[in-house]
């Protein structure tokens, strides 16, 4: 099978409505604000994982935070007023938007334990009945995938430059050697992915865990030396801030945002971990931590205004801040780490969803799952970062380009949440305007301001997210025509089975295995094989694989037999979940199909694409989508079919 071969995953959108029996009954339960499973026990194991892979980028924002934004207000001075101000501004930021939107509110939504932008979107488009609906909800996950995929980008860029920017404080002689340590730092991370996160993994929440004890320690003792500044935990200096800045303070608001970056990861990581110990843990340690650390900053401000070079390095004594550097910089790389990973998690969900071609996705570890290595994607990611960089060389020029991405991303979650909690479970109009009304207002807010930044470098995750958003769309339609063409060009299967009877077509020894996205027609593949060969093999498997919209499939493997020896089979797996085709069926043994993987043939279509006398799609749109085609990974690759027992036969394709 060619890259422009259909890929079985893929399927239109029409019959990706009928979801099984199982899958309604997840359904359900996912309704009912249950996850999968029973609740995990909250060991000081699964704490620390929590620790060190969910929080690592939000911890890592006192680093640049609050210094980005108070440089706005530095060009006379910064007066104490102002320093309370955004200081209120970046704590009731944390608690509306992290603790009471994500912690408390969004994930109670999630799709059979699972969460994030592209979870949330499933749950959406089961209660969303039109067609219009379901594809202003893929906008919106699409959206807010892509605008995932550009923070993905900065977040490694921005932590680790920050980070090796104390380098700076100790000595001005380090200056000129924080990008070579930046850029050498991060291409040991990407380069070292292949190897997998298990055992990166296992020093992510002891190193968070001092990370975090540190900072939290440092701001105490700076906010126990100067405690005026515990008034700010009084909004109304937020209220006076922005009555008093007006427009000013809009502007502030893109720098403020920076305080919650990392918001989406709470609810993005609900699956491996769950909700209780994710919302423990932000409760009772993360959030104090930060907390602490933010308004020592802010006091320290308050008795030296200097303190703005960089306060966060600044709060340390001289002995310890080169130690703080090297906590900072491991702080940052198990930030980037967990964006990364979960860049690749992403990218396979809008291959499996349909959104993207088939990457490669590698497995590296025999018990997990998820732990997946895409290297397409880490190359991708790996050139950008190096490039923002190399060209906007500090992280407070890449502050500007940082914002909009995650404040793009609040936005579809909010927009998506609140369609969920009104139609799948039930609440009243009222009550979710009356909650996701102020949080979409907030959302707006932080994303307007942010806008404000794009001559400045916001363009770039615009740019990027734009690139992507087309890509996914153009796929998406186009896997859509190629379908609606081999619909209309192909055979009926109950007629051809009716006329098998009839036809004599001579049964030869062996196992045929047909790879066909559509379940009601005979694939292409068998056409040409009798047009050219003319013969059929004793035992006949037409194969469809089909993504449900659930993490994990309920029902894997569904078989029927439509005639002697020959079977339906329905490979369902989940958009977490990665097909493999060989192991699926020597499992049918146990359905009582005898499956011989040795005398077994995979017989798939070569489709050429090529242009329809009257095109659907513009030439620009065709171009693109004929390139990913191009460029997408085998089907054997993908559905880890061995290459030495494949049969491909070739047909071309118009649309």
């Amino acid at each position: 099978m060619s890259a422009t071969e259909p890929n079985p995953t893929e399927q239109p959108s029409a019959e990706g409505a009928h979801a099984p029996t199982a899958a309604q009954a997840a359904t359900a339960q996912a309704a009912a604000g249950g996850g999968h499973g029973a609740p995990k026990a909250l060991t000081p194991a699964l704490m620390l994982g929590v620790l060190g892979v969910v929080y690592g980028d939000i911890g890592t924002s006192p680093l640049y935070a609050l210094k980005t934004a108070a440089l706005h207000f530095s060009g006379d001075g910064l007066e104490a007023w102002e320093i309370l101000g955004l200081l209120s501004l970046i704590f009731w930021s944390l608690v509306v938007v992290v603790t009471i939107k994500y912690v408390l509110i969004v994930m109670r939504a999630d799709n059979r334990g699972e969460g994030g932008i592209l979870a949330l979107m499933a749950l959406a488009m089961r209660v969303t009945s039109s067609a219009r609906g379901r594809w202003t909800v893929t906008l919106l996950g699409i959206a807010g995938a892509c605008l995932f995929f550009g923070d993905g980008i900065i977040t490694p860029a921005i932590s680790v430059l920050s980070a090796v920017e104390g380098l700076k404080v100790i000595s001005p002689a380090f200056e000129h050697a924080v990008i070579p340590i930046s850029v050498v730092v991060l291409l040991a991370l990407f380069l070292v992915q292949f190897r997998g996160t298990e055992l990166v993994g296992t020093v992510f929440g002891p190193v968070c865990l001092v990370f975090f004890a540190t900072i939290g320690v440092l701001g105490l003792i700076e906010v126990v030396q100067n405690p005026i500044v515990l008034s700010a935990l009084s909004p109304h200096h937020a209220v006076m801030f922005c009555i008093t800045y007006k427009w000013a303070a809009f502007i502030a608001f893109g720098s403020v945002v920076l305080a919650v970056t990392g918001a989406e990861a709470l609810y993005a990581d609900m699956g491996h971990f769950g909700a209780r110990p994710i919302r423990i843990v932000w409760n009772a340690f993360v959030l104090p931590c930060l907390a602490l650390n933010y308004f020592g900053q802010g006091a320290l401000l308050l008795v030296d205004r200097e303190a703005l070079e960089n306060p966060f390095y600044l709060l340390a004594p001289e002995w310890l801040r080169l130690p703080l550097v090297i906590l900072a910089t491991m702080a940052t790389i198990i930030a980037s780490q967990a964006m990364i990973s979960g860049a690749y998690s992403i990218a396979r969900q809008c291959v499996q969803m349909g959104f993207l071609p088939r990457l490669v996705v590698r497995h590296t570890s025999d018990t997990e799952e998820g732990q997946i290595y895409m290297p397409q994607v880490n190359f991708a990611l790996l050139a950008g970062v190096v490039v923002l960089i190399l060209a906007f060389h500090t992280s407070d020029n890449l502050a500007a380009a940082y914002g909009i991405a995650v404040t793009g991303t609040f936005l579809c979650t909010s927009s998506l949440a609140g369609l969920v909690f009104r139609r799948q479970f039930g609440w009243p109009l009222l009550g979710v305007v009356a909650l996701f009304l102020p949080l979409f207002l907030l959302d707006g807010a932080f994303f307007l301001s942010n806008v404000l930044k794009v001559p400045d470098g916001g363009w770039v995750p615009l740019v990027l997210g734009g690139i992507l958003f087309t890509q996914m769309t153009t796929w998406k339609r186009g896997r859509d025509l190629l379908f609606a063409r081999f619909r209309q060009d192909s055979l009926p299967l109950k007629s051809f089975l009716a006329r098998l009877p009839q036809s004599r077509t001579i049964r030869v020894p062996g196992i045929a295995v047909f790879m066909t996205g559509q379940a009601d027609y005979v694939p292409t593949a068998l056409l040409h094989n009798l047009k050219h060969n003319k013969v059929l093999h004793e035992r006949v498997l037409f194969v469809t694989v089909l993504n449900e919209d659930v993490p994990q499939a309920p029902v894997r493997r569904e078989v029927s037999e439509l005639a002697p020896g020959i079977y339906r089979v329905m490979l369902r797996y989940g958009f977490q979940e990665s097909p493999n085709i060989p192991r699926e069926l020597e499992a049918l043994r146990e359905m009582g199909v005898n499956f011989d993987a040795m005398q077994a043939s995979y017989f798939l279509g070569r489709e050429t694409l090529v242009q329809a006398a009257v095109p659907k799609m513009s030439k620009w749109r065709q171009a693109i989508f004929m390139v990913m085609s191009r460029n997408s990974v085998p089907a054997t690759e993908f559905f880890r079919i061995p290459s030495d027992r494949v049969v491909e036969l070739g047909v071309r394709v118009a649309i």
